[in-house]
C-alpha cells in the first residue's frame, strides 16, 4: 500500500527552486523520514545516491578530512558505484546529525556546489542543535515531517471519501451518511495513530494485533534512544518524564506537574530531561498565555505548559487502551479525560500554524485549550470529545477579548454560526481552509 504524504509538493518546490540550499527534513522517529526521500529520488531523479551515517559510521572520515565537495562527491561516488549527476541523482545523507562534519559541510554545498541536490534526514537533529554543534546557518531549507494526518491516513483507507472531504469547500453540514462514515474512519485512525507502519498494518493487512506490535516497538525504540544519546545522569529523568505523560493528559486539568513524575519532584531537575524530549520531537510543549497579544511569546507563563505527544496512536499505545473500544460507540473519544481528541487536535493544529499554540485560563472559571495564532489574530478553540458541547470556558474568553472568530472541535456537524466554527473533530485538518473562507 503506498501511502501519498502532502509534504511531498514541498520537496517538488524545492527541486525546482532556482536558489535552491541543501535540504534538511526534521522529524521524530519512524515517521517516514528516509522512505519519502527514497521515494522522491526514484520518481523524481534519474539517480538516487542513499547514505546513512548510522548504518555505515566509516562515511564519516570523508567528511572530516576535507571540507572540499569535490573531493567529497568523488568519494561518495566510489562507493555509490557510479557518478553523482549535479541536478540528476538526489544525494541522500541520513542520520546527519550523526557527523556534525557532514552537516557543517552543507554550507559549501551551498556556497561552491548549488548545482548538486542534496537532502539530509535526522530523528535526533533538534538534539545535537540544542547543544551548540556547529550549523551552517541560512545555508539550508528545511521541511518539517510530522506523522500522517488524518486527512493522508483517510486518503489511503477510503479515497472516495478522501476526495468528498477535500472537494468541499463550503462550511455546510455534511451528509449525514458521510458523517458517520468519517466518524468510523477516525476512530480507525485513533487505533493506528500517524506512525506509517502502524497504518500499513491496520489498512493493508487489517491486523490490529500487529498494529499494536509495531507501536509497542516504536516506543521501545524510542526508550532505547534516551540511553544511547542522552547523558547518563539524565537518563532516568527522561525515563520519568516520558513514563508520566498519560497521566499528566488523563487530568481534567492537563497542566503539566513535576509531582506527577515523581514525588519531590522540581522543576530544575527535570529541566534538560523536558528540553531533551522536546528537541527530539518526541512532545509537544503548548504554554500557558495570560493575555492574547501578539507576538505571543511575550505573554507566555513559562512556569505552566502541558506536554502532548508527537502521536494520538503512540499516546493511545502507551496509555494501554484497548482497541475494542472502537467498536463501542464513541467510547474511544470520550475514554481518558479526551486525551486522545485533544492530542490529535494539537497534531493537526501544528501542520497548519506558523508556531506552536498556547492555551489561556482565567483562574479557576475558565480554560482553553488552544490559542491559534492565524495571520495577525488570535483565534480560541475548545475541544470537546463528544457530542456534549457544553462549556462556559470559549463564552467567557469572548466576553473578555472579544475575538473575531471561536472554534470548537467536537463530534457536532460542520456549522458557522454566531462567530462560533464548530468543526468535526475528524475534518481538523481542514481547520485553516474554514477560517480562510468564513466572514470575520
Amino acid at each position: 500500500m503506498k501511502i501519498e504524504r502532502a509534504v511531498r509538493s514541498q520537496l517538488i518546490s524545492w527541486k525546482n527552486n532556482p536558489a535552491r540550499k541543501p535540504l534538511i527534513i526534521q522529524g521524530a522517529r519512524q515517521v517516514g523520514k528516509t522512505w519519502l526521500l527514497k521515494e522522491f529520488g526514484r520518481e523524481e531523479f534519474e539517480g538516487l545516491a542513499y547514505f546513512s551515517f548510522d548504518e555505515n559510521p566509516e562515511l564519516k572520515q570523508f567528511f572530516q578530512t576535507t571540507k572540499d565537495v569535490n573531493r567529497i562527491i568523488q568519494n561518495l561516488s566510489l562507493v555509490y558505484g557510479k557518478p553523482i549527476v549535479p541536478g540528476k541523482t538526489l544525494l541522500i545523507l541520513d542520520e546527519i546529525q550523526e557527523c556534525n562534519e557532514a552537516l557543517n559541510t552543507l554550507k559549501y554545498f551551498c556556497e561552491n556546489a548549488p548545482e548538486y541536490a542534496v537532502a539530509g534526514a535526522g530523528s535526533l537533529l533538534g538534539v545535537a542543535l540544542a547543544r551548540g554543534e556547529s550549523f551552517p546557518v541560512g545555508k539550508v531549507d528545511f521541511i518539517d515531517f510530522h506523522p500522517l494526518t488524518f486527512m493522508e491516513f483517510l486518503k489511503a483507507a477510503d479515497p472516495g471519501l478522501s476526495s468528498f472531504c477535500n472537494s468541499n469547500l463550503t462550511v455546510e453540514a455534511i451528509p449525514e451518511l458521510f458523517f458517520n462514515r468519517l466518524s468510523e474512519k477516525f476512530k480507525m485512525y485513533l487505533i493506528s495513530g500517524g506512525m506509517p507502519e502502524a497504518v500499513t498494518a491496520l489498512l493493508e493487512r487489517q491486523d490490529i494485533e500487529q498494529t499494536q506490535t509495531v507501536l509497542s516497538n516504536i516506543l521501545r525504540a524510542n526508550m532505547l534512544d534516551f540511553s544511547k544519546h542522552v547523558d547518563n545522569k539524565d537518563i532516568p529523568k527522561i525515563g520519568y518524564v516520558w513514563a508520566s505523560l498519560p497521566s499528566q493528559l488523563a487530568r481534567e486539568n492537563k497542566k503539566f506537574l513535576y509531582q506527577t513524575v515523581k514525588p519531590g519532584a522540581r522543576a530544575r531537575e527535570y529541566e534538560d530531561a523536558l528540553n531533551w524530549l522536546t528537541h527530539a520531537g518526541l512532545v509537544h510543549k503548548v504554554y500557558r498565555n495570560i493575555k492574547p497579544g501578539l507576538p505571543m511569546a511575550t505573554y507566555d507563563d513559562l512556569s505552566a505548559f502541558k506536554l502532548y505527544l508527537y502521536d494520538v496512536g503512540l499516546l493511545r499505545r502507551m496509555s494501554f487502551l484497548d482497541p475494542v473500544a472502537i467498536k463501542e460507540g464513541n467510547r474511544l473519544f470520550v475514554e481518558f479525560k479526551g486525551a486522545l481528541a485533544e492530542n490529535y487536535i494539537l497534531q493537526s493544529i501544528i501542520n497548519q500554524f506558523e508556531g506552536t499554540p498556547r492555551y489561556w485560563t482565567s483562574g479557576n472559571l475558565a480554560e482553553v485549550d488552544f490559542l491559534i495564532q492565524y495571520r495577525n489574530q488570535i483565534i480560541p478553540a475548545e475541544v470537546k470529545s463528544g457530542e456534549n458541547v457544553k462549556g462556559k470556558s470559549l463564552g467567557w474568553y469572548q466576553k473578555q477579548f472579544n475575538p473575531p472568530v471561536r472554534i470548537r472541535y467536537s463530534l457536532q456537524n460542520l456549522r458557522f454560526d454566531d462567530g462560533l466554527l464548530n468543526i468535526p473533530l475528524f475534518l481538523a485538518d481542514h481547520t485553516r481552509r474554514y477560517l480562510d473562507i468564513i466572514p470575520h
